[in-house]
């Protein structure tokens, strides 16, 4: 029978990880089976054949201990079946047979590949983004190591979001990251037809209330009053933002994709690249205003503002990354120009707009209408508390209202 044993090969270059393999003996032949498990030398212990357990690699070790024991498991599986045939055999048959066990190719890393890929194909850029943020992190936690779906357990997803905190990564990210990938781990479950475990039950899956950015009415009209006659770039922002706060917040993805032809009858009808979900805005003088302003730098384009030129989706989707954050740079220093150092960023219009709103009573389904959001819980997201001046009256109404009562 085939003998199998875990070795470690170190690397070429001093101080880099070396790989783990596995070496395969029958018949007086040698063959080996690389790994994508990469360790540092001072991490293995070649006498046992196995991990030195070090508090800087604990989690690491203990993950590929466990795929070592089941690839080490699957291997003798395998010197089993072909020993019971009485038939002979070659190392190449073994390996062959272990590198095709899950033949539906039901791993988890080349799943989500997949998934990029096809959001890509279908044009959803923001998403294949998302998705691939949070596969490069679950693939830096697996130490590029790709796992069956089978797996993929409470456990391990619990190992992950330890992993992330250790890391100090903030609660709302370790939560975009477990959201995005319970939803692409459902739609693989789905699609394959495989078991579903749910592994993600256990872990923080919310939206953490983060520092509120809205400002108040006067700061936009202080921005509008701004003289930006030498600064383009600084002016152009300065219109995106307010124009962003006119349409009830709209999103800065959704500005820069605006065309022409979303215009029509005196409103402004778009889908919201977020949700899909389509909303109409009036135009009021002042959007109007604004679009007109950009008219002749778009002349020969379809979009409303001159922040996409190119007609790949691909490059357009790139295009618009570019200048968020180009926007965003801008808005920095508009911050400071209105006297009050202020923290301007794309979403502060949205949020601005939201809690103006709230301040002038507008009712939360409205708002929450208004912004396209789903759940009025969304909503509450973006409104900055009511100010205590409005509550303080509110209260002092309340109680003019009962001495009156009491007095008669």
């Amino acid at each position: 029978m085939a003998t199998v044993k875990v070795k470690f090969r170190k690397s070429s270059v001093e101080g880099k990880a070396g790989s783990i393999y596995y070496q395969l003996c029958h018949k007086q032949s040698n063959r080996q089976i690389t790994t994508r498990m990469h360790i540092l030398p001072q991490w293995w212990d070649a006498e046992k054949e196995t991990f030195i357990s070090e508090a800087d690699n604990n989690g690491m070790s203990a993950r590929y201990q466990r795929q070592i024991e089941k690839d080490l498991q699957r291997i003798r599986r395998i010197l089993c079946e072909w020993d019971g045939t009485g038939k002979d055999y070659t190392l190449t048959d073994v390996i062959t047979r272990f590198r095709t066990w899950d033949e539906n190719g039901d791993t988890v890393l080349s799943s989500l590949v997949t998934l990029v890929d096809e959001l890509k194909h279908d044009d959803r850029w923001g998403n294949a983004r998302n998705l691939q943020r949070a596969l490069n992190s679950f693939s830096g936690f697996l130490g590029g190591l790709d796992i069956p779906f089978k797996q993929v357990d409470e456990k391990l997803i619990m190992e992950y979001e330890q992993w992330l905190r250790a890391r100090k990564v903030s609660k709302n990210s370790c939560s975009f990251y477990m959201r995005t990938l319970r939803s692409a781990y459902n739609k693989v479950i789905n699609t394959k037809q495989l078991e579903q475990t749910y592994p993600f039950r256990n872990v923080y899956t919310g939206v953490e209330r983060t520092r509120k950015r809205a400002v108040r009415e006067d700061i936009m009209v202080r921005l509008q009053k701004l003289d930006l006659t030498r600064s383009a770039p600084l002016a152009f922002s300065r219109d995106l933002f307010i124009f962003s706060y006119c349409t009830r917040g709209m999103a800065f993805v959704d500005i820069a994709y605006l065309k022409k032809e979303d215009i029509n009858g005196g409103m402004l009808s778009y889908i919201r690249h977020k949700t899909g979900q389509r909303l109409t805005v009036r135009i009021e003088p002042l959007i109007e205003e604004i679009i007109k302003r950009y008219e002749p730098s778009v002349r020969n384009s379809p979009y409303i503002f001159p922040i996409i030129t190119s007609n790949d989706p691909e490059e357009a989707f790139r295009q618009y990354q570019t200048a968020l954050g180009y926007h965003n740079r801008k808005l920095k220093k508009l911050g400071k120009l209105t006297g009050e150092n202020l923290r301007l960023s794309s979403y502060t219009a949205r949020h601005s707009w939201a809690t103006v709103a709230r301040n002038h009573n507008v009712p939360l389904s409205v708002i929450s209408a208004g912004m396209g959001h789903t759940s009025e819980k969304t909503t509450l997201i973006y409104l900055e508390s009511v100010e205590n001046l409005l509550i303080d009256k509110a209260n002092e109404d309340i109680l003019k209202a009962l001495c009156r009562n009491v007095s008669k």
